[in-house]
């Protein structure tokens, strides 16, 4: 198999949908073997057959992520079906939408759980794999532009990821002497079903319709709002969070603690609207 992971197996989790479906099969298409992950097994295997009948090499694996012993069977299992662990991508993911005041407690702990101790079981329990293989290896945390900036009614999922963020950094400066690499990828939005569940009721706007009359605070967003907030003027794809995932993956970039926002220029733009 040849492609820029040959030779390569990389565990995905939450890649039964999304932007971890996305790098699961660019990542088994850029020849890397792929143990795709969900907490239903039928999702992840749909995935990994999916990427079979492509003519590449994928396995599923169910695992709830905020479980620390389910995240060391989703190891074991990658190592012991393909032999080693190369790349780790901790990118399962969930949201709730409330009013901080009015925030369920049980919500607030079920995001932190799989949002950020997920990734904290993943990159410990993967970064000792690839410690005892001597090769090194990378590990790619999927966080959000909303770790960098604050929005109504997603107090957990904006704190778990800039916690990510944080964690991306120190995770980096502890497995360097391991020569792990440990990346974090933010993007902004993103045409998923993650995206789906968190819109308005109304959607399609034409994107020179005045929307500044609008009552305040807004916890949905139609496509104008988007537009009018990002420079490129338009969604992102699961493809290009592919092929930013697929470049930190490598290894061969010199990087490590770095969160990189793939957000159309959300973060840049100062302004804030275009005024439409």
């Amino acid at each position: 198999m040849t492609g820029r992971l040959a030779g390569k197996t990389a565990i995905v989790t939450g890649s039964s949908s999304g932007i971890g479906e996305g790098i699961a099969r660019r990542f088994a298409a850029e020849g890397a073997s792929v143990v795709t992950n969900s907490r239903s097994m039928e999702r992840a295997e749909a995935t990994a057959e999916s990427i079979r009948d492509s003519g590449n090499t994928a396995v599923a694996a169910e695992a709830d992520v905020s479980e620390k012993a389910e995240v060391e069977a989703l190891v074991d299992a990658a190592v012991s079906e393909f032999g080693s662990l190369d790349v780790m991508v901790n990118n399962a993911g969930i949201s709730h939408i409330d009013p901080v005041l009015e925030m369920p407690e049980e919500e607030w702990r079920r995001v932190i759980d799989v949002n950020l101790t997920g990734p904290f079981f993943g990159s410990q329990v993967a970064g000792e794999r690839m410690a005892e293989q001597g090769d090194g290896g990378q590990i790619i945390n999927i966080s959000s532009i909303f770790g960098s900036i604050g929005v109504q009614g997603r107090a957990p999922y904006n704190a778990s990821k800039g916690g990510l963020n944080n964690l991306t950094r120190n995770l980096a400066v502890e497995l360097a002497e391991y020569d792990v690499g440990v990346n974090a990828l933010a993007p902004g939005f993103i045409k998923t079903a993650l995206d789906e569940q968190t819109r308005e009721e109304k959607e399609g706007e034409d994107e020179d319709v005045d929307r500044s009359d609008r009552p305040w605070p807004r916890y949905g967003y139609e496509d104008g709002d988007i537009r009018d907030r990002v420079p490129l003027d338009r969604f992102g794809s699961t493809e290009e969070m592919a092929n930013c995932a697929t470049f930190l993956a490598e290894g061969d970039h010199y990087m490590t603690g770095e969160v990189i926002h793939a957000d159309g220029g959300w973060l840049a733009f100062g302004w804030g609207s275009k005024g439409r």
